[in-house]
């Protein structure tokens, strides 16, 4: 038999000091105490793309709360003799000199050979912008009344930054004001949503049996429909009589009808799995209530998921509303949102002659990548597996 070598084994006689564990092993001892909502934190400030669109979405709807600080004018503030006008640049040099913030006038002219309105900029207009000035008054939230604008055009004059269309409306206005009507449909549409697939999901994964098979029965009809067709379909329906707000309401639950079925199933499979672990048997035995099992014990197990899939599915519900206002079977006038603004460019001689008027479809493009971008980094910040 050969001899092992001997190898000498050192103990260390100082006595064990607990808070040592920290120099032994840096930056360790932090992830090993973390909560889950940090260790998310912290996976998800990895993923560059993802916190960038998340700050674009904190901005964007940051600027629904003051959008008519925001907008230079009203969003129906007409202004007749600029009807289509093309967006003025913003300057801040005059022949060589720094002056500050300014627009240059415009002069107008109908070229009657095409009865097209040619406005071109005057170098000798220079309008100078104004800062948290008094301009075009309003209702803020439609409870105070205030006319307090953060950037307003200087006195008599005019500041177009995206033109204006047929009847001379602001276009900035506009889709400042819309953000706020787009954007909130969203965030109500996926909490009713949220609602509907959390309730129904998980009675079936709770209970099976028949409650099981009906809520599936549901699901599978529901979504056997087209989904276009059905939104259209319902929207449709909604009187015409109707306020904005209430038509408002009505397109907020029509798209949150449609999109809670994929919410519910994947909320039915987890608790399909969860129900049988031993803390729910545990809590059954004690006698909590079902409810009180679900919303306590199953679903905060994956609470996680269920915030990615609401991240991910806010995007289809602002694409349903401006489908369904482009069509005119949504949100209608006076009321504004992206898809109204869309609505009144659907002529494609005007957008033709007239670019500018397509310009709302830049912030649906926009709002729409960054929700999948920061989306996709929540689903694997909050994967346990990543």
């Amino acid at each position: 038999m050969s001899e092992h070598p001997k190898t000498d084994h050192f103990v260390s006689q100082a006595p064990f000091d607990p808070g040592s564990i920290e120099q032994l092993t840096p930056g360790q001892e932090k992830y090993f105490l973390a909560s889950r909502r940090r260790l998310i934190w912290w996976k998800l400030k990895r993923h560059k793309l993802a916190v960038w669109c998340g700050f674009i979405l904190l901005i964007m709807y940051g600027s629904t709360l003051i959008c008519e600080w925001i907008a230079p004018y009203h969003y129906q503030t007409r202004h007749t003799d600029h009807i289509y006008s093309p967006p003025q640049r913003v300057h801040f040099f005059h022949q060589g000199r720094f002056i500050g913030p300014f627009v240059y006038g415009n002069n107008y002219r109908l070229n009657m050979e095409n009865l097209r309105r040619e406005y071109t900029p005057d170098p000798g207009k220079v309008e100078r912008l104004r800062f948290f000035c008094s301009g075009d008054g309003y209702r803020f939230w439609n409870l105070v009344p205030m006319d307090f604008h953060l950037v307003c055009p200087a006195e008599g004059r005019t500041m177009f930054l995206l033109g204006t269309d047929r009847l001379g409306r602001d276009l900035f206005s506009r889709i400042t004001y819309g953000a706020r009507i787009s954007l909130l449909i969203g965030l109500g549409g996926i909490a009713v949503s949220l609602f509907l697939g959390l309730l129904l999901g998980g009675l079936a994964g709770y209970y099976g049996g028949w409650v099981d098979s009906l809520v599936q029965r549901l699901t599978e009809i529901i979504r056997s429909f087209p989904e276009l067709p059905l939104w259209m379909a319902l929207s449709a329906i909604l009187p015409v009589t109707w306020s904005p707000l209430l038509v408002f309401f009505g397109i907020t639950v029509i798209l949150a009808l449609l999109d809670w079925t994929g919410l519910a199933r994947a909320v039915r499979s987890k608790l399909l799995a969860l129900r049988e672990e031993d803390y729910a048997t545990a809590a059954r035995l004690m006698g909590a209530r079902p409810g009180r099992i679900i919303g306590r014990h199953l679903l905060p197990g994956f609470a996680s998921h269920i915030i990615a899939s609401a991240t991910l599915s806010i995007p289809g519900m602002i694409l349903g509303e401006t489908a369904l206002s482009f069509l005119g079977l949504g949100l209608r006038p006076p009321i504004t949102s992206w898809g109204v603004l869309l609505n009144e460019a659907q002529n494609i001689n005007v957008v033709a002659m007239y670019p500018w008027l397509i310009l709302p479809v830049v912030p649906v493009v926009v709002i729409i990548l960054a929700f999948n971008f920061f989306g996709d980094g929540l689903r694997d910040a909050a994967d346990p597996y990543k």
